[in-house]
Formats: C-alpha cells, sequence, structure tokens
C-alpha cells in the first residue's frame, strides 16, 4: 500500500497543482486579451463591409447626380484614405494608432453623411431600388459597426481591469509583462458638439 501511495504521490501533486493554477486566474489574461482582439476583428470586419458597399452607392449616386462631383470624390477618397490605416491586433495598445484610425473612419463617416443629405435633392434617386437597397445596407452596417465598437470597448474594459486589479495584476507583474494595456475607442470631437438643425 505505501508503494503504490508513494507512486501516486507525484501525480496527485501534479493534478492538485494543475487544479490550483486553473482556478487561480492565470489564465484570465490571455482569455481576455484574446477575446479583445476578436472583438477587434469583428470592428474591422465591419468597416471593411462598410467599405465594400461604398463604391456601388458612389456608381448609384453619380448616374443621378452628376453635378455633385465634390461629395463623390470626397467619398472616394475618404474610403481610400480609412482602407489604408490599418490596426492589428499587435497594435491595440498603441492609442496613436487607434486615434488614426478612428479619425479616418470618422472622415468616412461624415463624407458618407454628406452623400446621403445630397440624396435629398434628388427624388429619383431617393426612390431608385439599387439606391434604397445600399442605404439600407449601409445603415444596417453602421448599426453593426455600433455594436461591435460597443462590445470592443467592453472587452477591452474587462481585460484592462484584470491587468490593474487583484490577483490578474500579479499575474500581469510576474508571468505577462509584455502584456500593456488596450488602447480604447473615444468619441472623436465632432460628436462631442451638438448638431446644427436648420429649418
Amino acid at each position: 500500500m505505501t508503494l503504490i501511495l508513494s507512486r501516486l504521490r507525484p501525480a496527485l501533486g501534479a493534478v492538485l497543482l494543475a487544479l490550483l493554477v486553473s482556478s487561480c486566474g492565470y489564465n484570465t489574461i490571455p482569455t481576455l486579451e484574446e477575446q479583445a482582439k476578436a472583438k477587434w476583428a469583428e470592428v474591422q470586419n465591419n468597416y471593411q463591409r462598410r467599405a465594400d458597399l461604398i463604391p456601388n452607392l458612389v456608381a448609384t449616386v453619380q448616374g443621378y447626380a452628376k453635378q455633385e462631383k465634390d461629395v463623390l470624390t470626397a467619398v472616394v477618397e475618404a474610403r481610400a484614405k480609412a482602407t489604408q490605416v490599418r490596426v492589428d491586433a499587435s497594435q491595440l495598445t498603441d492609442p496613436e494608432k487607434l486615434k488614426q484610425f478612428q479619425d479616418a473612419q470618422g472622415q468616412l463617416s461624415g463624407a458618407l453623411g454628406r452623400l446621403l443629405a445630397i440624396s435629398e435633392n434628388y427624388p429619383d434617386l431617393k426612390s431608385n431600388q439599387n439606391f434604397l437597397a445600399l442605404q439600407s445596407q449601409l445603415e444596417g452596417t453602421e448599426n453593426r459597426i455600433a455594436v461591435a465598437r460597443r462590445d470592443y470597448i467592453e472587452a477591452v474594459r474587462a481585460y484592462n481591469t484584470e491587468l490593474k486589479t487583484f490577483p490578474g495584476m500579479l499575474w500581469a507583474a510576474v508571468f505577462f509583462r509584455a502584456n500593456k494595456p488596450m488602447a480604447e475607442f473615444t468619441a472623436g470631437d465632432s460628436a462631442q458638439q451638438p448638431p446644427k438643425v436648420k429649418f
């Protein structure tokens, strides 16, 4: 019996150690980090969907509103700029890079808003089925972007909180020193100002 117990002790010790490590929070930081990265991928996916819709929307409006060339050009240029600014998961701890991304996306949102506003001047365009379908898809995409950003913000909040609170801060100090807090989305300057309504 003692021979069996002496052989089982190392195995029982290893099992006990594994249970302690798995329940003590060691895996929390990497798990939260991966969740935040996945949420960021969803944000990028929705921004890409919006960028993919824009050429069709511009082409549809172009046929009706040839004299609105400046607005159409601004949308195309803003789309090009927004698709050039990329932030991958390894850059999520760089607030400046995330701000550049947000600024480019904000410029595209503003240009799209102007494009949709000029459609009010063209009753034939407003009744065009292609335009209506694209406008609906774009509105749905904007809603998806808002939800994806909200989910990313929450995932980053959970991750950053874990790095700063007990026992996560101990794990971060010992095993995850390279892990830095991730940057969060912030509202742009234009979002801080109330919209101007003219009658």
